[in-house]
């Protein structure tokens, strides 16, 4: 299984790619057009010419993966527009949107959220609640929170 995770770099080329081209043609395009590193740890996304078929290239740390996706019917819904560049970066979430045929250009929330520290007030009912809806508490008398009577063994 091959998961595609937030903090991966995630280039896509704008300009359709010869799919005939193999590993040695993908890992070339990186190296020579793109000016990329293949063996980075970055995934490359590639369609081709007639936007019904995807392909990601990317290397484990050991090999090469070259993994291609083709519609049964239809084009491609969404790709990027370079504006004269060859590559362009998405987001992770999105090249899975873009995977499934979707447009990623809808609203996400932010992929890293940095949590807001409970204030000393807030800490002490969270320990609070948390106590006391623990079943096997010991009380201050020695049994046990349940309503189980205690047998001695």
């Amino acid at each position: 299984m091959i998961q595609i995770t937030p903090h991966m770099r995630v280039f896509v080329a704008v300009d359709p790619a010869d799919f005939r081209c193999w590993i040695p043609g993908l890992e070339a395009i990186c190296r020579q057009i793109f000016h990329e590193d293949p063996t980075s740890g970055a995934v490359f996304a590639f369609r081709n010419r007639s936007a019904t078929s995807l392909k990601l290239f990317f290397w484990d740390g050991e090999a090469y993966w070259c993994c291609q996706r083709k519609l049964a019917t239809g084009r491609l819904k969404w790709w990027p527009k370079g504006d004269g560049v060859p590559l362009t970066t998405v987001d992770a979430q999105e090249l899975v949107v873009m995977i499934w045929n979707g447009d990623p250009r809808g609203v996400f929330s932010e992929p890293w959220k940095r949590l807001k520290p409970l204030g000393p007030d807030e800490a002490k009912r969270s320990q609070h609640t948390k106590r006391d809806k623990s079943p096997h508490r010991r009380r201050s008398d020695g049994a046990s929170g349940t309503d189980q009577p205690v047998v001695p063994g």
